[in-house]
């Protein structure tokens, strides 16, 4: 059957399985995604802003774990992607942003450098040659971008959505990842390392939720008597198990921190190792380290360590629980000393802090602990990062490692969070989707709250209000500078959110924030917005 070049691609898309496109229309792309809805019974969630729009892919992506597909016009729209992008090539979340040369005509005021964009985001990049190619090539970059986990920038020039084209089904499909076991010779010495161990931890980052490795960690952990412990890209991976201490680093627990410190090996799967999760490295001194990781170019990018293992980390810690089986090693009893018989659930969070609500608003940290105690399950949370990250990071829990992400945590931009999570909804409505954002980040992504009005896409927007950017704030105070340099005189979020045609609540007392939740339907019926009207004072890490 002969068709179009753009329903070409609109059919090729449904082929592959993708049943959401995020984006917004353009002349590279209207024509396909009518297609797409029209004929080929796709759903296109339309967003104010590329950038929103590539942020709810990788939103989607993280939480299916399979392609997010995004699709923008030419010239500035892609120029507007770019910081979503660089923060997926930077989480590695398999997102495919479908763009194209313009109209060929000479100086035509959209031209652009693709790859060049592509390249200096760190995502990869592909041309269809001829309008032959076109539906083979879908089909092929959709199957790369899930195995590498690498967006792809996808350059489908705009001539070639009207050539006359027969379509058939391309032969292209994704292709399962294939674990490789670890060198036996690394394993040895890995395995060396912990022998010597008497107080270990078992550190799991991002990469070991991408392995689904969480059950053969706790087996690991429970074998060498070790707690379990997180980055936050792991964040809920081990929820539920008594020894888990939560996030390590700069926003752990005060408890958390005495374990690490206490410790004498961390053997780490899957985790960057940054300044944030080693507090500038203090947390990795007088330690055996022990690393695993499927990408030799994480396990050079921070720390050195004691003993390297190349591969998966489900795999590594599965052959590392056999042979400590197979060695009849009995469990060191150093978690149970160091944090008693009951574990995490026996440290209260009262010993964490003092609850400082009061005049100048609830206390964050008061704020997440009854957000965790009230808000129903299934549950998964987003968060923007921020000053304010620790509260929930600390306190408000998803219902596994893989229900829980952060934005802008690889490279620092806040502003991604409502529209990731947004992505997110799309990809789960049988969850409640929570989102935890800043007021400046919240203030930036607050126009794709419209996006999830308009596509009835229900979620919960919770806005930490201090109304200033809040990480500069205590900066200028160190400087000796007014701080007041860094506040901020926002409308109503609330109001905003009433205004975008969702519900808006402000809270300023604990009883507030109950009132707020009760009148809350659910299932969620509408996007709502609660915002936490704070104190610009309270330092949520502080004790």
């Amino acid at each position: 059957m002969t068709i179009k070049g753009h329903h070409c691609v609109a059919r090729a898309l449904r082929d592959h399985g993708v049943d959401t496109v995020f984006g917004l229309l353009g002349d590279a792309n209207m024509l396909h995604v009518h297609d797409y809805t029209e004929h080929e019974g796709g759903t296109f969630v339309s967003a104010v802003d590329e950038r929103g729009a590539v942020s709810m892919a990788d939103g989607y992506a993280r939480i299916r774990g399979t392609a997010g597909v995004v699709t923008v016009t030419h010239g500035p729209a892609t120029t507007n992607t770019i910081t979503a992008l660089v923060e997926a090539v930077r989480a590695d979340s398999p997102i495919l942003l479908i763009t194209g040369d313009p109209v060929s005509k000479r100086y035509f005021p959209q031209e652009i450098d693709l790859e060049g964009l592509a390249r200096l985001s760190g995502a990869d990049y592909w041309r269809v040659r001829t309008p032959e190619h076109l539906v083979d090539d879908l089909a092929m970059v959709l199957a790369k971008v899930e195995l590498t986990r690498r967006p792809l920038v996808l350059n489908i020039p705009f001539d070639f959505q009207f050539a006359d084209l027969e379509y058939a089904r391309s032969p292209f499909r994704p292709v399962e990842p294939q674990v490789t076991g670890p060198d036996e010779a690394a394993l040895d010495r890995a395995l060396g390392v912990l022998a010597s161990a008497r107080r270990p931890v078992v550190v799991a980052g991002r990469g070991a939720v991408l392995a689904d490795a969480g059950k053969e960690l706790v087996g690991l952990a429970d074998a060498l008597g070790a707690p379990l412990a997180s980055t936050a890209g792991a964040k809920d991976l081990f929820s539920g198990h008594p020894y888990d201490i939560g996030i390590i680093g700069t926003v752990a627990r005060p408890k958390a921190l005495d374990v690490i410190n206490s410790s004498d090996c961390l053997i780490v799967f899957g985790a960057g190792l940054n300044d944030h999760t080693t507090v500038g490295g203090a947390l990795l001194r007088d330690k055996a380290i022990v690393r695993c990781d499927l990408r030799p170019e994480k396990l050079l990018r921070a720390t050195p360590a004691d003993a390297v293992v190349l591969g998966d980390a489900k795999a590594i810690a599965t052959e590392m629980l056999d042979r400590l089986r197979e060695a009849e090693l009995e469990p060191g009893t150093w978690r149970i000393s160091a944090l008693g018989p009951a574990g995490m659930p026996g440290v209260p969070v009262s010993e964490d802090f003092t609850d400082r609500s009061g005049p100048g608003g609830i206390d964050p940290r008061t704020a997440m602990i009854r957000l965790d105690e009230i808000l129903p399950r299934p549950r998964q949370v987003v968060t923007d990062v921020g000053r304010f990250v620790t509260a929930p990071w600390r306190y408000l829990h998803a219902d596994a490692g893989t229900r829980f992400f952060q934005t802008g945590g690889n490279w620092s931009s806040i502003g991604l969070g409502v529209a990731a999570a947004i992505g997110a909804a799309s990809a789960a409505p049988d969850h409640l989707t929570v989102a935890v954002v800043g007021d400046g980040g919240g203030m930036m992504g607050i126009v794709e709250f419209s996006t999830a009005v308009r596509n009835r896409i229900p979620f919960l927007l919770v806005v930490v209000n201090d109304r200033c950017y809040g990480a500069e704030y205590p900066k200028l105070i160190n400087h000796g500078v007014d701080p007041d340099y860094a506040s901020l005189g926002w409308p109503s979020l609330a109001g905003v959110a009433r205004s975008l045609g969702g519900a808006g609540h402000t809270v300023r007392t604990p009883a507030e924030l109950d009132a707020a939740v009760a009148a809350i339907r659910h299932p969620l019926d509408t996007p709502t917005l609660i915002e936490l009207e704070v104190d610009r004072r309270i330092e949520p890490s502080e004790s």
